[in-house]
């Protein structure tokens, strides 16, 4: 954010760009009140945890809000999620706010962080916000951890190789992977090398024309004889 943008210039940019992001992934005006306590936190909380940037934070909406509410529709029905290295709750914090209110919904916000498992708390308790918050290391986690679990993301958090890796433990248990790329999504699948079969789509963002997101499964292998 520019340093000669007011408080006042802010906020009206804020209003605007909520706008935008409602435009792109519509929700019900209900979950936009709770999102706005969750921004209404992230400003109070961002400069003293380095949640995100003042550039970001001027276009969060958008950039962060929207991006990461798009993910909820990417995996039709899916209840109970694991967000892997949650930050500043983008997108795990945001998708559990979505699924406030919904039984049987959870989603399970990795951290290594502390500061950020602090922020992270008080945003999901402050939203009603469907979420666990984990202040642990993703691959100290088992199979057997958080139970059932429906799809897996991370945003921001690993090279792809890495993040396939540390989410195949729920992939194996047939949870489906919903992972933001940008705009280099093409270049990132060209470096996985995969030692199993797995079904990989890319799919276009609704946020940014030029970034994909990419849904992939575990194909199973089936016994014979």
């Amino acid at each position: 954010m520019s340093r000669s943008l007011t408080r006042r210039g802010l906020a009206e940019r804020l209003l605007e760009d909520r706008a935008a992001a409602m435009r792109l992934v519509p929700v019900s005006r209900e979950t936009e009140e709770r999102l706005v306590v969750f921004v209404d936190h992230l400003a109070r909380w961002r400069k003293a945890t380095n949640l995100i940037s003042e550039t970001s934070f001027a276009s969060v909406w958008t950039r962060h809000i929207a991006d990461s509410a798009q993910i909820l529709g990417l995996a039709p029905g899916a209840l109970r999620w694991v967000d892997m290295g949650s930050g500043a709750g983008f997108p795990g914090l945001v998708v559990a706010i979505l699924l406030a209110g919904v039984p049987g919904a959870v989603v399970h916000c990795i951290e290594s962080d502390q500061r950020k498992c602090a922020f992270l708390r008080e945003a999901a308790r402050a939203t009603g916000a469907a979420a666990q918050i984990h202040a642990l290391r993703v691959e100290s986690l088992g199979a057997a951890t958080l139970g059932p679990v429906d799809a897996v993301t991370a945003r921001a958090f690993a090279p792809l190789p890495l993040t396939v890796k540390l989410a195949t433990v729920w992939l194996e248990q047939g949870a489906a992977g919903v992972f933001p790329r940008g705009r280099s999504a093409q270049q990132q699948l060209e470096a996985l090398n995969l030692s199993r079969a797995y079904t990989i789509e890319v799919l276009p963002s609704a946020v940014d024309a030029e970034a994909a997101i990419l849904r992939i499964r575990l194909i199973r292998e089936i016994a014979h004889g």
